[in-house]
């Protein structure tokens, strides 16, 4: 049986060095092709460094010539993937696979830009910020998760959250207590999820759709009837940004990373925070074996209901908190049905980082950069439909689940419930 489980595992990773091979081929000839052979002789692209009223220290811009880069990241990847062919690179194939995506999207950038300009500063900076939501929202479904419950209330708890801290905000006059009221009612969703998945066992699929529904209503009810009589109860303002001294002022990343607003500092806390929390701390090994092994966990003493009703709450204030920035973080008001689906990709996102909360950061960076280049692109009038380019985030995520839901292992008792015995 050992040999036959060593021979089958030897056959799928040769499989799937071979297809990795033929990807980085594939990625090659498309650049040549469309990029390359795509764009006039001579042709440059220029990459703007600076952004302006930003205070950092200014760089000169950015200058390539567009056919000659398309034509040196072609070879680049066209060197890679017959590497990858004939004997591979192990462990590292990832990682190179990460370096020939990152060539086809320089040399993308280069043919958007052709003969014109894009800023790079500003294309990072929408992208940080278009991941935001994103990053809160799957960091409550790893928190949720990771304890064995699944989360696909996500959706409706940023955009319950999202309305609450407009409404809240606007009727007090202080933003900070409009964050506070979208924490709490996220903490309420999470909470009122848990009692249907923990205590009456419902089908956690089911009861997080019964949330996502009635959030998407009430919020568009109530926004007809009170917000929109009533506009100055959807005006809360937002959040100004905060410059950190000295570290605002690195060119290109200063002030795309540290002269932001609130919401993003908090991001870079909880991210941290959680990360060392699951997986340095007594809290995050009960939390993870709770997920794993409750029965298991039982025995030895871990309170297993209430640890997943603990984690399912907190995923649900982190939640309110993403869905606070849509309206005080970002336009500054509440619009129906405004977070869009951005829930689901959330949990993409959370696949995608292998429940782990670094990963799913940086997914979420990879969502929001497919969301902030179609709006830069469309600027450009980059010659792609504009319904293409609008499906472009929602595409990104039907490729990453697509590609990435069958490698990925969640918690094994992740969605099963737990009756103690």
């Amino acid at each position: 049986m050992a040999a036959v489980d060593v021979g089958a595992s030897s056959t799928v990773s040769l499989t799937r060095s071979r297809v990795l091979g033929v990807v980085f081929l594939g990625a090659a000839l498309a650049i040549l092709l469309l990029f390359g052979v795509g764009a006039d002789p001579g042709v440059e692209s220029t990459f703007v460094l600076n952004q302006s009223g930003s205070g950092a220290i200014e760089v000169g811009d950015l200058v390539v010539p567009t056919r000659t880069l398309a034509f040196v990241a072609a070879a680049i990847c066209a060197f890679l993937g017959g590497i990858q062919l004939t004997r591979g690179f192990g462990r590292r194939s990832y990682l190179v696979l990460g370096v020939v995506v990152f060539l086809f999207v320089f040399a993308f950038l280069a043919w958007a830009a052709r003969d014109r300009s894009m800023n790079l500063v500003g294309l990072l900076d929408s992208t940080l910020r278009r991941s935001v939501p994103l990053t809160f929202g799957a960091l409550a479904g790893v928190l949720c998760e990771r304890s064995g419950v699944i989360n696909i209330a996500i959706e409706g708890m940023l955009l319950s959250a999202a309305f609450t801290g407009a409404l809240i905000g606007s009727a007090a006059g202080n933003l900070w207590v409009g964050l506070i009221g979208a924490a709490v009612v996220g903490g309420l969703l999470g909470w009122f999820l848990g009692v249907m998945s923990i205590r009456y066992q419902v089908n956690q699929i089911i009861g997080g759709t019964v949330i996502n529904i009635f959030a998407l209503g009430i919020t568009g009810y109530l926004s007809a009837r009170v917000l929109s009589e009533y506009q100055d109860l959807n005006n809360p303002g937002r959040f100004p940004p905060i410059a950190i001294p000295g570290l605002s002022k690195i060119p290109i990343i200063g002030p795309v990373l540290f002269d932001q607003n609130i919401f993003i500092y908090i991001m870079y806390t909880l991210v941290v925070v959680i990360f060392l929390g699951l997986f340095y701390t007594r809290w995050g090994l009960r939390v993870r074996s709770v997920g794993e092994h409750p029965r298991a966990a039982d025995t030895v003493g871990v309170r297993v209901l209430f640890t997943r009703y603990r984690n399912v709450v907190l995923g649900g204030i982190v939640a309110g908190i993403g869905g606070a920035y849509f309206t005080l973080g970002s336009v500054g008001r509440f619009d129906e049905n405004m977070t869009a689906g951005r829930g689901f990709i959330a949990l993409a996102a959370m696949i995608f980082g292998r429940w782990n909360p670094v990963g799913a950061f940086l997914a979420a960076l990879v969502f929001g950069f497919a969301d902030s280049l179609q709006t830069k692109l469309s600027i450009l009038q980059v010659p792609i439909p504009s319904e293409l380019l609008l499906m472009a985030p929602y595409l990104v995520t039907i490729f990453v689940v697509a590609g990435v839901v069958r490698k990925a292992r969640p918690p094994a008792a992740d969605g099963i419930p737990y009756t103690k015995e």
